[in-house]
């Protein structure tokens, strides 16, 4: 029982340890979409070209939170699945049970996100507490749905 306890330990930290990198990747591509990319005349220009993409970025959080969640996610399986869970079994199921995951999570974060920058919080503010959530939420989720038959398989 206490080498069980152990092993979900190092689990836990070995999954905090890699979505903290997923996490840098997140906030590194949020940050640089958020400062630097969104900003440029090319996308101003295509604003006002374009009423579709307007209305996509009229609130720009959304589609940078989701550029940037999405490379974090790949990152994120890809580590957890080799290193912290060490299951090599059917990936494209582990890869759909984590596709189910974000089909939840994702749209209640983005819309959730849109609605508080639009009230004035700090988009960083939004973009960290979601990251914690996502921390938490994806953990157990892995554990206990994901990975729960294949654990160092």
């Amino acid at each position: 029982m206490v080498e069980k306890k152990n092993s979900s330990v190092i689990q836990a930290i070995k999954f905090a340890l890699f979505s903290a990198s997923a996490g840098l990747i997140q906030a590194g591509t949020f940050t640089l979409l958020n400062e630097v990319v969104i900003k440029l005349s090319f996308f101003q220009n295509l604003m006002a070209e374009h009423p579709g993409f307007a209305r996509v970025m009229e609130n720009e959080y959304g589609p940078m939170y989701l550029t940037a969640l999405t490379l974090s996610v790949l990152w994120n399986f890809t580590f957890n699945r080799k290193f912290t869970f060490k299951s090599a079994s059917n990936v494209p199921i582990a890869m759909l049970k984590v596709l189910a995951f974000y089909a939840v999570f994702t749209p209640i974060s983005t819309i959730l996100g849109n609605h508080f920058t639009a009230v004035g919080v700090n988009e960083y503010i939004v973009l960290g507490t979601t990251m914690a959530c996502n921390l938490i939420t994806e953990f157990l989720y892995d554990k206990f749905v994901v990975f729960r038959d294949a654990l160092d398989k």
